[in-house]
């Protein structure tokens, strides 16, 4: 009997609050779906967001084996500490090599440049060759005058009989003498425009012999310089400040020109991307304040400030971005990414990784 009446009580009792508690929680999710509505006029918020930073590839310039490693998996290291040394016995034989080369080529052209003294020697005793030959030229067509006008006097002479046979020949003689030496002079002279016109040329090919072997002592000192940059590439440093990560490379490994070594990761200067939906972009504009959660630190606060919003979706800078215009047309609501930059003390930010979640809230009003 004391049973069935505590049953019952307790029955009246559930009956009593029941419309109490139903109550209380449809106050509550009116007033949680009050709260949410009035947040989303003023907040956007997405949690497909991460953390960015610049990750700087080390990569070497030479090719070699690696004879030296001075760095471990996440160690802080500044610009300009050595990272990895390569063997450079080949690269210091190519420096001597070089050197040798740009010895030979500038002995070669202290020879050539020692054979336009002897050119301009030449050039110079060929003009004077020209010049006595027109001088000579000029002075046989003297005699030959003078030995044209005895010639004709004497035969007028003859033809009266008033003189000898004898100085008649004599004056004929005189006559064709000069006439031969003109035309010898004239021979020499041709022979003496022709040797000061090659001496002319073998001045300009020493010039132009000149030229090439400066051409070629730069060249050479190019070389040289290359060799000595490809020595000093076999040091590898490091191009900025950061944190060693993702080290591919032991010592006895050949490491190929090119091939990515390691990966400093610049933690100084991170920012977050968040990919909104296109839906939620209408009220965003830049500047707009912040509020970042990271998942691994829950209950940190962290604020930011819109710094960028992207001029295309993700989707267009994909492996194989999206044709509307093939007839394959599914709708499907595209990601703007967004760039947020912390706004925090640095030091706060000492401990955030790039690659970490974050949930997004966009203060739009």
């Amino acid at each position: 009997m004391d049973t069935t009446t505590n049953q019952e009580t307790n029955q009246k009792k559930k009956k009593k609050y029941f419309p109490i508690i139903f109550g209380v929680l449809i106050t509550l999710g009116i007033v949680f779906f009050i709260f949410k509505y009035f947040h989303s006029q003023h907040h956007i918020e997405t949690d497909d967001a991460q953390i960015e930073s610049n990750i700087s590839p080390v990569i070497p310039k030479v090719s070699g084996y690696a004879v030296e490693l001075r760095v471990d998996d996440n160690q802080l290291v500044k610009k300009g500490d050595t990272l990895i040394i390569l063997d450079d016995a080949d690269y210091e034989l190519k420096v001597k090599e070089a050197e040798a080369a740009l010895e030979s080529a500038r002995a070669n052209l202290e020879v050539v440049r020692a054979n336009i003294g002897a050119s301009k020697a030449n050039e110079i005793t060929s003009a004077a060759g020209v010049n006595a030959a027109k001088a000579n030229i000029e002075a046989a067509k003297i005699r030959l005058w003078k030995a044209e006008q005895d010639y004709q006097r004497y035969a007028n002479l003859w033809e009266d009989r008033s003189i000898p046979q004898q100085q008649f020949d004599q004056a004929k003689a005189e006559k064709e003498s000069a006439e031969k030496q003109l035309e010898a002079l004239t021979s020499q002279k041709e022979v003496a425009y022709g040797q000061s016109k090659e001496a002319n040329m073998r001045t300009n090919v020493t010039f132009q012999n000149i030229a090439v072997a400066e051409a070629l002592v730069k060249m050479k000192e190019a070389e040289l310089e290359l060799a000595k940059n490809q020595l000093e590439y076999t040091v590898v440093t490091a191009p900025v400040n950061g944190i060693i990560s993702k080290r591919n490379v032991q010592v006895g490994q050949l490491v190929q020109a090119g091939q990515q070594i390691f990966a400093i990761v610049m933690n100084q200067d991170i920012w977050v991307v968040a990919n909104f939906k296109e839906t939620q972009m209408t009220k965003m504009r830049q500047g707009q304040d912040v509020r970042l959660e990271v998942d691994a630190f829950p209950g940190a606060d962290f604020k930011g400030k819109v710094e960028s919003i992207s001029p295309a979706t993700g989707a267009q800078f994909s492996l194989l971005p999206p044709d509307n215009s093939t007839g394959n047309f599914v709708k499907v609501v595209q990601r703007i990414p967004v760039k947020i930059t912390f706004t925090n003390d640095p030091k706060d930010l000492s401990l955030l990784c790039a690659g970490m979640n974050v949930v997004v809230d966009v203060h739009v009003n």
